[in-house]
């Protein structure tokens, strides 16, 4: 009996991950579902360029914590915004994406989910730098 070979579907999931949550988690064990998950993960100096900070984590180790996931098969560079010619070069056959999905991509291959509730990364940065400044407050 000859084993058919399984095609695994590529599925990007395009992320900055400057500041690491569950939500971020729980996006990339929703695409597994669809296929091998590969994460474009956002360069530091398109970060810098679009969101006008750098990531607190340089690309190189998040990368490394991305690889480190169950859920990612590859993680490559790519800009801070996805292109249909980006989706093309790598052959992806869906992004999913959180509610936040704001590029101009073909509408067929995009899977989109909820974002998780009361998380980003910017309510985490939020979170620290007011936690930072009451403790002190406190010391003085």
């Amino acid at each position: 009996m000859i084993k058919k070979k399984k095609i695994h579907k590529k599925i990007l999931v395009d992320m900055t991950v400057s500041l690491i949550h569950h939500g971020h988690i729980r996006l990339l064990k929703k695409a597994s579902k669809f296929g091998r998950v590969y994460v474009g993960l956002t360069k530091d100096r398109h970060v810098k360029k679009h969101k006008g900070f750098l990531p607190e984590i340089k690309y190189r180790h998040r990368k490394e914590i991305l690889e480190s996931i169950k859920y990612v098969y590859k993680v490559i560079p790519s800009d801070f915004i996805i292109t249909n010619s980006f989706i093309k070069k790598h052959k992806f056959d869906f992004i999913v994406h959180g509610s936040d999905f704001k590029e101009n991509i073909d509408k067929k291959k995009i899977i989109v989910f909820k974002r998780t509730k009361n998380i980003s990364s910017s309510f985490l940065r939020k979170n620290i730098i007011k936690n930072h400044v009451k403790s002190v407050k406190r010391r003085k």
